[in-house]
């Protein structure tokens, strides 16, 4: 199996090519475009398979395919010289990946023939071209061997999204919600930009792996006890480590970076999918695992991501209970759920994180894509108050739906209770000797509740009781290019849960953890990116009530307790015939979380009312300071110029006088100085 790494660019370059192809040729093309990018990234999803299957064989790959650029600089650690390079890193980590991007991608595509092309969209060709060139630079991010051409990636992630989330540039919010995302993801890629340069300065590599990346050089430093740049190596990686995450929080929309997730509900349902489930807001998320052995050298990095995304979890969950909006309820839940992921890498999770992050891009692309076949059926309705009924008109839907809600609420046994309970599990063992990350872990556990409750509050408006509106009661039909890739899905929902069952293992002793053995090498993988490696480098200690078994239990028993609790009480109130707004019984607390918390108002008013002040500060402080003191050097020096160049008239008597004044001013100022008159 070697020889199919040579094949390892094609799996990015396939959507590279549907892109050109799209924007050149797509309006003369069947299907504008929808073609050439489902025959790519099946394509790309056939390769990346091979590379899972290479990677299970024992092989990994690293290759430097360019170097676009070096420098002879001397780096604070002593290594002389740098490189820039564009290079492949295919371990089991980025093999698995690239089967969930790639998968996603297809099936997105597939979709797109029902939700675009049959609805009479226009300006496909842009569309498909947008979705090719999103994927293609989410794959080459995930293969990315090191940390500027991932940031380079990043950025282009963050364009694409920034291009199909304001797809319908013609409405007045699409375009609006656009730049919000751009700016404010922006925002955390400034730190993240300072990051690279810090960590490129600081060990003079980008590597991910290898004996020169910049974890062996960091773990080096710290060992040696050194200083770097004033600081000791731990506190400067812990700064490091805090530059970079400020990216991670905006592109995975955390606390406080998250508000731009909301609005790019604005793009197509279908670019929702995407973005959520397996591109740019995965990206932050993976770049934590990716670089997780350099955070793991700071336990004060991994405390505050496990309190970042405890708290983002609950946040987020509180704000998802009172959306009309389905896909408004669902984004508020992909925030909540990559805060989870979040605190199971905070708590030195790396399994369990990563498995969260492959089970929600399955139900969460589900439920998008769900969505995207109810607004079909509904006459593109969102408000779930004129849904219901939906559950006989359209069982497919329902029926995947559902696999997807029970994931996403984390019910056994289906795929989102194995990878949450494990992260709430990682979190319970490790704040038992860590208060903050008890804090985080209750935050996270009480978020459980929630989610429970606005996920089946969602199931039960949109599906069940009577049709609260004419397009409920005849809703429009929907094609196979659009229950497929709902069945797919559904299918992962439920069965993608065995991939690790860990509860199992530490209750019986049946070794059915087996992503835990493929992010350990046990199939192959390369020497410090893996599992075990990590866990030597981490500094938390655990404890456990009584015995594993039952701290288990205990973990489990109380996330099932909540998430059945929460789903309890949507059923109550809104598994009836005609239910009922309750919203206004929260009074001021409900209109607080209405707003979104203020987070809106809170960043208009920092923006306003600090930056620009500041910034206007500033400004006059240039013009008039900075400026002024070059102005006035230029302005003396014309008014000078402008007098000394009276003198030069052309004039030859005029020159011979001034030679001669001269020479007996100077013979005076001599005679003078020398003594002479005296």
């Amino acid at each position: 199996m070697e020889g199919v790494f040579d094949f390892a660019p094609a799996i990015a370059v396939f959507p590279l090519v549907a892109f050109v192809i799209a924007l050149a040729f797509g309006k003369h093309l069947p299907k504008k475009g929808a073609i050439p990018g489902i025959l790519a990234t099946g394509g790309s999803l056939l390769l990346s398979a091979l590379m899972l299957v290479a990677v299970s064989s024992g092989e990994v790959y690293h290759e430097t395919l360019y170097e676009w650029a070096a420098g002879d600089a001397t780096s604070a650690t002593g290594v002389e010289g740098i490189a820039f390079t564009f290079g492949i890193l295919i371990d089991p980590l980025a093999a698995l990946m690239l089967v969930i991007v790639s998968l996603v991608a297809f099936l997105v595509h597939v979709f797109s023939l029902g939700y675009m092309n049959a609805e009479g969209e226009t300006g496909l060709p842009r569309y498909y071209a947008g979705l090719g060139l999103f994927t293609f630079s989410m794959l080459a991010f995930v293969y990315a061997d090191n940390l500027l051409m991932a940031f380079m990636f990043f950025e282009l992630v963050g364009l694409c999204s920034f291009l199909l989330i304001g797809f319908w540039f013609r409405t007045k919010s699409a375009p609006s919600a656009a730049k919000k995302a751009f700016l404010v993801t922006r925002f955390g890629d400034y730190f993240f930009l300072i990051g690279v340069v810090a960590i490129a300065a600081t060990f003079g590599t980008l590597q991910f792996a290898g004996d020169d990346s910049f974890v062996a050089a960091a773990q080096t430093a710290i060992d040696d006890g050194g200083t770097l740049f004033g600081f000791d190596a731990q506190t400067w990686v812990t700064i490091t480590g805090l530059l970079v995450l400020g990216g991670v929080l905006g592109k995975s929309a955390q606390f406080p970076l998250h508000t731009w997730l909301p609005d790019a509900m604005e793009g197509p349902t279908t670019v929702s999918a995407l973005i959520h489930a397996a591109t740019m807001v995965a990206a932050g998320v993976y770049l934590v695992a990716r670089m997780f052995g350099y955070y793991a050298l700071s336990p004060t990095t991994l405390a505050i991501i496990a309190f970042v995304g405890g708290f983002t979890a609950l946040f987020a969950a509180t704000m998802g209970v009172v959306k009309d909006d389905i896909k408004q309820v669902l984004a508020y839940s992909t925030i909540s759920q990559y805060g989870y992921m979040m605190l199971g890498l905070g708590v030195g999770g790396y399994v369990a994180g990563v498995f969260h992050l492959m089970n929600h891009a399955f139900f969460k692309a589900l439920l998008f894509l769900g969505a995207g076949a109810v607004i079909v059926l509904m006459h593109h309705e969102q408000d779930m108050w004129k849904m219901g009924g939906l559950k006989e008109k359209a069982p497919v839907t329902y029926y995947t739906f559902l696999a997807g809600a029970l994931a996403l609420a984390g019910i056994i046994p289906f795929s989102g209770f194995w990878s949450k309970d494990e992260i709430l599990y990682d979190a319970f063992i490790v704040g038992l000797e860590e208060p903050v990350i008890m804090a985080a872990y209750a935050m996270g556990l009480v978020a459980v509740f929630f989610t429970g409750f606005y996920t089946f509050r969602m199931v039960f408006l949109t599906f069940h009781g009577e049709p609260r509106s004419e397009a409920a009661e005849d809703p429009h039909p929907i094609g196979w290019s659009i229950k497929a890739p709902l069945i797919v899905l559904g299918v992962l929902a439920v069965v993608a849960g065995v991939a690790n069952l860990a509860p199992v293992y530490k209750l019986t002793g049946l070794e059915l953890t087996f992503l835990e053995s493929w992010l350990d090498g046990e199939y192959g993988a390369i020497e410090a990116l893996t599992y075990g490696a990590y866990g030597e480098m981490l500094h938390y200690e655990t404890g456990v009530v009584g015995t594993e078994q039952l701290t288990v239990m205990i973990a489990a028993g109380l996330s099932l307790l909540l998430a059945f609790s929460g789903a309890g009480v949507a059923w109550k109130l809104y598994n009836v015939p005609e239910p009922v707004v309750y919203r206004d019984r929260l009074g001021r607390v409900g209109d607080v979380i209405e707003a979104n918390y203020y987070q809106d108002e809170y960043q208009v008013w920092l923006a306003e009312g600090v930056t620009l002040p500041l910034a206007r500060a500033a400004d006059r402080f240039d013009q008039t300071a900075i400026d002024g003191a070059v102005d006035g050097v230029s302005t003396a020096s014309l008014f000078g110029s402008d007098r000394l160049k009276r003198i030069q008239t052309g004039i030859v008597t005029n020159y011979a006088a001034l030679l001669v004044t001269g020479f007996i001013v100077l013979l005076l100022v001599l005679g003078y100085a020398g003594g002479w008159f005296l």
